[in-house]
């Protein structure tokens, strides 16, 4: 790629709980052994996307550098317009999906070194409705959950658990999907359905094992039923779950309706209750300075 001469470095200055402006500092310090100009863009909520194409437009960065969670990296994926300027990530956000899938480092002087590395992949974008998807979305209890973890004062993972016991006990699951895909058509009925572009949620749940950012397909998982012993798998990062369990579909493209409105979210964002959605799917579409995959 070349020496990186100007880097934009966007950033959110609510999220997660990292300190910005120390971080902001570390960058700056980062960059000045490399001699390359800092440009910084910190968001406000207000037309932010516009503001950042527009400064992409201006500036020619070499290098875009991101700090927050996976809602900012969409955003700035959806600035850069399909645009190859190489992508890093600082995950610092309460939903930092896109970065576990990734295997970044928690250390952010290793962070830097990789966004400003050599490494990159090209990675594959899900469009649900004109909505880019960056790692999963779906129907169901999670997505009930996210809806009831965003109205309540608690907050971190012991939040989201508690918010899970009402959830379980009120939810009207199972759900009934009808998937159609380029090749046939399935009617089933599960409490969750999941399109999943990697292979983890931001809670480090594996839940599509063989999951790619990278490899032109995404997967549609329908999990059928409570099993304990293989929701532990996903905790652990096992890769055989039981068929029984969860089914998957593989494919570029599918048209899911509901027979009534069902919770959705997209990458931790709720997005209300859907009764029918279209998927549709760009390979390769996202440079992203990142460690090789783990073979």
């Amino acid at each position: 790629m070349g020496r990186i001469k100007k880097v934009l470095f966007v950033v959110n200055p609510i999220s997660g709980a990292i300190e910005k402006t120390d971080l902001i500092e570390q960058v700056r310090n980062h960059l000045k052994k490399i001699e390359a100009s800092l440009f910084i863009y910190l968001t406000t909520g207000n037309d932010d996307c516009a503001s950042i194409e527009k400064r992409i437009k201006e500036l020619k960065p070499c290098r875009i550098l991101v700090a927050g969670g996976d809602g900012t990296i969409k955003m700035v994926t959806e600035a850069l317009k399909g645009e190859e300027i190489p992508l890093g990530i600082i995950p610092a956000g309460s939903a930092n999906g896109l970065a576990i899938n990734l295997n970044l480092p928690a250390n952010v002087n290793e962070q830097l070194d990789i966004a400003f590395g050599d490494s990159f992949r090209k990675m594959d974008i899900i469009n649900i409705d004109g909505e880019l998807c960056l790692h999963m979305s779906d129907f169901g209890l999670n997505a009930e959950l996210i809806k009831k973890y965003e109205n309540s004062n608690m907050r971190g993972k012991l939040g989201y658990l508690l918010q899970s016991i009402p959830t379980l006990v009120q939810s009207d699951y199972p759900f009934e999907f009808k998937i159609e895909t380029n090749k046939t058509t399935y009617n089933t009925e599960g409490i969750l359905l999941a399109i999943a572009n990697a292979k983890s949620y931001g809670t480090g749940a594996t839940v599509n094992p063989q999951g790619k950012i990278d490899d032109g397909l995404f997967e549609i998982l329908i999990f059928k039923n409570f099993d304990f012993i293989e929701i532990l798998k996903t905790l652990r990062n096992e890769v055989v779950l039981d068929p029984d369990f969860v089914e998957i579909i593989s494919t570029q493209k599918a048209t899911i309706s509901c027979s009534s409105p069902v919770a959705f979210q997209i990458d931790g964002e709720y997005m209300g209750e859907k009764n029918k959605i279209e998927v549709s799917f760009s390979p390769h579409i996202l440079l992203l300075a990142a460690p090789a995959p783990v073979k």
